[in-house]
């Protein structure tokens, strides 16, 4: 069974995790639009009432209007019921690395203001260490963004400024540079965010830490629901 059944599996599984009424966070990237499509599915088959989505970048809201699911600004709603995303990388205490997509930034503002954060994965995401494969996305402004450069250098990253297919660099939605910063295997991950946190120029950094409340991870003998303890 190859991973994009396997992302379809679980993305459906979360997908049932929703309720009429509820507001949803709706995630960006490649799972989370199969959880969108199921969603649109389920609304309109009748199974569904009354939700609305809260989407996660300009391209989501794009894809969400167009499957016909209503949607909500999230300064127009108190709390979000459930979200549902994806990530790169999840750890065993189901702290994530997410950001590949590029929609890091709104995707925790989102998770923040959840009181459900739900991750779906195929079983490759799920790491010993966060950094076993991917480096941590840090979204800088364009201002002075070579000091930023150094910056991360001296907590021990290889940044690479992220580029599209043309060779010129990316945007994200607010505008800013995404630096793919190879740390490889991450010891301490709060420390680390502590040191992204507190960095002016640095608006957002991948590293998901106590978000997460469920990862459903679809593998080869199955599909299966971890929680945070």
């Amino acid at each position: 069974m190859n991973a994009q059944t396997l992302k379809q599996q679980a993305a459906e599984r979360a997908a049932a995790l929703v309720e009429s009424g509820m507001v949803v966070g709706l995630g960006h990237g490649s799972t989370a639009m199969y959880v969108l499509r199921h969603l649109a599915r389920l609304l309109h088959d009748g199974r569904l009432l009354d939700i609305r989505g809260v989407p996660c970048s300009v391209h989501v809201e794009e894809e969400a209007r167009e499957l016909g699911i209503p949607l909500i600004q999230l300064d127009d709603c108190r709390a979000i019921d459930i979200t549902i995303d994806g990530a790169d990388e999840v750890d065993p205490h189901l702290n994530l690395i997410k950001g590949r997509g590029g929609a890091l930034l709104r995707e925790k503002i989102v998770a923040q203001a959840s009181r459900r954060e739900v991750i779906v994965v195929d079983e490759s995401k799920l790491v010993p260490v966060l950094g076993t494969h991917w480096p941590v996305p840090v979204e800088v402004v364009t201002f002075g963004w070579r000091a930023q450069v150094a910056y991360l250098e001296t907590l021990g990253a290889r940044p690479v400024l992220r580029k599209v297919n043309n060779g010129t660099p990316f945007r994200t939605d607010q505008g800013n540079l995404i630096l793919d910063c190879h740390f490889g295997p991450i010891a301490d991950p709060i420390r680390l965010a502590t040191q992204l946190d507190g960095r002016a120029g640095i608006v957002g950094h991948g590293l998901f830490l106590g978000l997460a409340t469920d990862v459903i991870a679809a593998g080869e003998q199955g599909i299966r629901h971890l929680t945070r303890a």
